[in-house]
């Protein structure tokens, strides 16, 4: 992060902690929550508004507390105090000049510790598909995702309480067991394997969740919104960090969204920056001209017209009438309307002998030649 956004946001820090919030509810945390939870709150709220990926102007404030809050909530001495005396308590305790540790530090600290601790779930890839208007114009577009989430209960521990977590009697807490096998008369070898009471855990639940019945996850659906940019392209991957199925033994992997426009049957076409659109005519706008509208995808009107004669299938080029270009929204490509011409079902013998006049006659034929 540039070192403007750095100072801005310990400018803001300073300011917060003039009108400091309760710790607890900045984590949306009970005074008794653990020390898992604690970690659980900050591992969530700090990536919903790190600065590089929420751009709301009030995310940056969010950081800030968020951090402020778990650095004091996460030291036992501090939290102590905290609970006693407040944040006076902390600033007398630390000589009459708090400390205050850097945001970023802490969150870096944080997650890498994280990723060496703990190893990583899958991400999960989804064909995500909107409406070419949407990605013509650009819009929000309001999702849900069915996922598993840590039991809000338990907080993935699947017992009822703490106190009915136990230490193995099977290991010793230790997760494995030395086995004794006789490999020959009075010759035996010992081999050392995963505790089967356990699991290789080392610890057992005496009493489970009710809540989630000793899973530790639950099923979840979790509401998003994903912006849809101007002319984004075809294939664009958006990730929703961290957003994957939850477990206790695994960090959440990502959630990546491919997205692509519906395919519409005889409407608007993409390819890249370039829009196809399909106009039927007549056959005596064909051969007579025509001026007519088109709306396009934001409902903009796009005249069409054509002096003189129109081949079926021929292709007319309105420059910068295309999709927007994603770097530039300023620029557009260019929209190809293809002619397809409709012949009478059926005509009139009247019709017909004018026709036949028409296209025997001298002027007709001179034409043709």
């Amino acid at each position: 992060m540039p070192l403007f956004h750095v100072c801005t946001l310990f400018l803001l820090f300073f300011i917060a902690l003039a009108t400091a919030a309760d710790l607890y509810k900045v984590l949306d945390l009970h005074r008794s929550a653990s020390d898992k939870d604690i970690r659980y709150a900050y591992k969530k709220l700090s990536r919903k508004y790190h600065p590089d990926k929420n751009k709301d102007p009030e995310a940056a404030d969010k950081f800030v507390e968020v951090a402020h809050a778990y650095e004091v909530l996460s030291d036992p001495t501090k939290r102590q105090i905290y609970d006693r005396h407040g944040e006076e308590g902390l600033k007398a305790h630390e000589g009459g000049q708090q400390h205050y540790a850097n945001p970023f530090d802490i969150f870096s600290n944080f997650f890498g510790q994280s990723a060496h601790q703990t190893r990583r779930g899958p991400t999960s890839v989804t064909e995500f598909e909107v409406e070419l208007a949407d990605m013509y114009k650009g819009a929000s577009i309001d999702f849900m995702v069915k996922k598993r989430i840590l039991c809000d209960h338990c907080r993935g521990s699947g017992a009822a309480s703490d106190g009915d977590i136990h230490t193995c009697s099977g290991c010793g807490g230790s997760g494995m067991k030395l086995v004794k096998q006789q490999i020959f008369p009075g010759m035996f070898a010992q081999t050392q394997t995963s505790c089967n009471e356990c699991g290789g855990k080392g610890k057992v639940i005496v009493k489970k969740c009710p809540h989630c019945g000793g899973e530790k996850v639950v099923d979840h659906t979790a509401h998003y919104t994903l912006e849809v940019t101007a002319g984004m392209p075809e294939g664009h991957e958006v990730v929703l960090e961290g957003e994957g199925d939850e477990n206790p033994d695994w960090e959440a992997g990502d959630v990546v969204l491919r997205v692509r426009s519906k395919r519409d049957r005889g409407g608007w076409r993409r390819k890249e920056s370039s829009l196809y659109w399909r106009e039927t005519i007549g056959i005596d706008e064909a051969l007579l001209g025509f001026d007519r509208n088109l709306t396009h995808l934001d409902g903009h009107v796009v005249r069409l017209t054509r002096i003189g004669v129109t081949q079926p299938g021929f292709v007319q080029t309105i420059e910068g009438e295309g999709m927007p270009l994603h770097e530039n929204h300023n620029l557009h490509g260019d929209l190809y309307v293809e002619y397809n011409v409709v012949l009478p079902s059926h005509i009139s013998p009247h019709t017909r002998r004018k026709l036949t006049e028409a296209f025997q006659s001298s002027d007709f034929r001179h034409d043709e030649l």
